[in-house]
């Protein structure tokens, strides 16, 4: 008897990408997640009680299921049909991963019902050929710190553990599409602006590796690669960070594409943190998050009954 015989949950965390400068190629594992609890059925049906996720399809045509059937088709696999009761706490639209998520739990779907016997490298490929970069599947897949590269059809990454820090996510109630916000970066960068962008994202590895907290937070503020055309699209961006600043945070950044702010303090001066910018911004959701470690995670459903 194998997982995909019985009733088994996908779990798969949130994450963020670029913090700053590591535009494309940073991500972060966050302790929101996506879960999935399947069985198999005689037909493809999707459900939810979240009220965010009950206008998607309910059928095969539900975009987890359309990731699912089209990587068992590359691999030459027709999928069983499943019934899945799909649950989410990432906000969409919202520069938390939300689709990088899902891209996520659908291959570990096909992976699982198909019986595929993929690797963690072969679907990471999977994921970033059809996000188009690694860095929010990367870390959805993997957890933790996230550093990776996608060329000529090769992806790279090093995933990092050995480090922790909490950031209070600002969310406002707006959303903003990804396609939206990549439509105000510029489409070409001089060699100067090059090696003076990518030198800024080595030193923010470099200080988050060695815990100069201080100097990470100076990195993700010196970013030229995306935070300054965007930022006009997110006009309380500026008043956060500086507020964060002044309240524990040691730096801010743009969550993704945003319009996410993500707020990035020490252990310990989270909860304090999420206090003082939720007083400061109202009429928006401020949450304490942590690093998600584990990454998507398959496992059997025991004695649960899906209803």
């Amino acid at each position: 008897m194998t997982l995909a015989d019985g009733k088994f949950v996908i779990k798969v965390p949130a994450s963020s990408a670029n913090l700053g400068p590591g535009f494309d190629s940073i991500g972060v594992a966050l302790d929101l997640y996506l879960s999935l609890e399947v069985m198999k059925s005689e037909k493809w049906e999707c459900y939810s009680t979240s009220e965010e996720l009950k206008d998607f399809p309910t059928d095969e045509q539900h975009y987890i299921c359309q990731i699912a059937l089209q990587t068992a088709a590359k691999y030459g696999k027709d999928l069983h049909p499943c019934k899945i009761k799909v649950e989410s706490d990432i906000p969409l639209a919202r520069g938390l991963g939300s689709s990088a998520s899902a891209i996520i739990a659908g291959i570990e779907l096909a992976d699982t019902v198909g019986e595929l016997g993929l690797s963690k490298k072969e679907k990471l490929l999977l994921a970033t050929e059809i996000e188009g970069h690694p860095d929010n599947v990367g870390a959805s897949l993997y957890g933790g710190l996230v550093i990776g590269s996608y060329q000529q059809g090769e992806v790279d990454v090093a995933a990092i553990n050995d480090i922790s820090f909490e950031v209070v996510a600002l969310i406002p109630q707006e959303s903003l599409l990804t396609k939206d916000s990549r439509g105000v970066l510029p489409t070409e960068f001089s060699y100067h602006d090059s090696i003076r962008a990518s030198s800024i994202a080595n030193v923010l590895v470099a200080a988050l590796l060695s815990k100069n907290w201080e100097l990470a937070g100076e990195m993700m503020e010196k970013d030229i690669f995306h935070q300054p055309y965007r930022k006009p699209l997110i006009p309380f961006y500026d008043e956060a960070a500086i507020f964060a600043k002044s309240n524990g945070a040691f730096g801010a950044a743009l969550s993704g594409a945003g319009p996410t702010v993500l707020c990035f303090c020490e252990e310990g001066k989270g909860k304090l943190l999420e206090k003082s910018i939720s007083t400061a911004f109202p009429n928006m959701s401020a949450k304490l998050l942590s690093i998600d470690f584990t990454g998507s995670t398959v496992f059997e459903l025991n004695n649960c009954i899906m209803n």
